[in-house]
């Protein structure tokens, strides 16, 4: 079986969060999107330091769809520079896995 991994982004309201992940799901770029609102970031930007409230997406996908599904975050995001982080899985659940691989199927991909 191929090679899966999450992609971690965020955005800035739960709300834009939901829309790209239903979108991701749709083109089935990813099996599953878990979005976890609530979050408070501290950064610095552009010399500042800032704070914000955002939403933490985590999605669930194949190796092979990860820059498909970065392009797609860029595609979609209001950020200039959204937080693209692609993690490797060291194992999966074969059930799981066998489910996160038909799911993102090329046969029956909607891109």
């Amino acid at each position: 079986m191929e090679r899966m991994v999450l992609v971690y982004t965020t955005y800035p309201s739960i709300v834009e969060a939901e829309k790209a992940g239903r979108v991701l799901v749709e083109r089935q770029l990813a099996a599953c999107v878990n979005i976890l609102p609530g979050m408070v970031s501290i950064y610095r930007w552009e010399g500042a330091l800032e704070r914000a409230e955002e939403a933490v997406m985590i999605v669930k996908t194949r190796a092979a769809l990860a820059d498909a599904v970065s392009a797609a975050v860029k595609e979609m995001h209001a950020y200039e520079t959204p937080a693209i982080l692609v993690i490797p899985l060291e194992k999966v659940d074969p059930h799981y896995l066998a489910w996160m691989s038909a799911e993102t199927a090329p046969a029956s991909r909607n891109v």
